[in-house]
């Protein structure tokens, strides 16, 4: 079994995007998480997805720190005790698990490594149900080639993401997923908005009663110039910019069927 992102996952070169920032890299079975140690959070995780072979097993596993890294540069549980933040995956615990159950096992426990994790509203809607999902869209979109894809998610470290309890609560998250299509190399980008669910004023979590999640579908330039991060072949292979796409810019998603691959 690799231990990280492996950049001939889909049969072309993709490498780990690159942060601006330093990074610690922490391979884990099937993924990688750079972790930003100023910000205690990830700056990129990667994960190559074998949609042909995914295990559908229970859940193990239990959170916890990672002994490779100091505890002050991962947000642990006392970020997450006594408030309505939720410890949210960013490679989701199913994505590497697929292969031989042993192997698919442990890779899924790993995903339970608070690197791995950032703080999302614990309120769920729609919104959130469809972010939770998009891998799933990609990947049924996907079998019509090669069934693998590599997804890469973060937060969005933003300046003036709120304090809370010695940590910034970041506000945004971004999603790329990359298969290979037809004509090469497709990606397609998309962002988390939790603005309106966070208010951390006199070191309090509030989640306003008509906040809402709000997920868009945005161009993969967009997210490199959101984050600063070095995308690599990402952008110009992003299906929603190509000549004669549908639609491009922003768009608001509602349901999976507002999704454009």
């Amino acid at each position: 079994m690799t231990d990280g992102h492996d950049p001939a996952f889909l049969g072309a070169t993709l490498a780990l995007p690159r942060p601006a920032q330093p990074v610690r890299p922490l391979p884990y079975p099937r993924f990688t998480v750079l972790l930003d140690p100023a910000r205690q959070l990830a700056a990129v995780t990667a994960v190559n997805i074998d949609g042909a072979s995914l295990q559908d097993l229970p859940r193990t596993g239990d959170w916890r720190l990672d002994e490779r890294v100091p505890a002050a540069e991962q947000t642990g549980p006392e970020v997450y005790a006594r408030n309505d933040l939720d410890r949210g995956h960013l490679v989701r615990r199913r994505d590497p698990g697929w292969g031989p159950v042993d192997a698919a096992r442990a890779a899924t426990e790993a995903t339970f490594s608070y690197p791995n994790a950032a703080p999302q509203a614990a309120g769920f809607n729609q919104s959130k149900e469809l972010w939770l999902g998009l891998e799933d869209h990609v990947l049924a979109y996907a079998e019509t080639t090669d069934q693998r894809v590599s997804v890469f998610t973060a937060p969005v470290l933003a300046d003036d993401d709120p304090p809370y309890r010695g940590i910034r609560i970041p506000l945004r998250f971004w999603k790329i997923a990359a298969w290979q299509g037809p004509d090469g190399l497709a990606a397609a980008g998309f962002l988390l908005d939790q603005s309106e669910l966070v208010d951390t004023r006199e070191g309090v979590l509030a989640v306003p009663p008509l906040g809402a999640f709000r997920t868009f579908q945005v161009p993969i330039a967009d997210i490199a110039a959101l984050t600063g991060i070095d995308l690599g072949p990402l952008p110009a292979a992003d299906v929603r910019e190509r000549p004669g796409a549908r639609e491009t810019g922003w768009r608001s998603l509602d349901t999976a069927d507002d999704i454009l691959l």
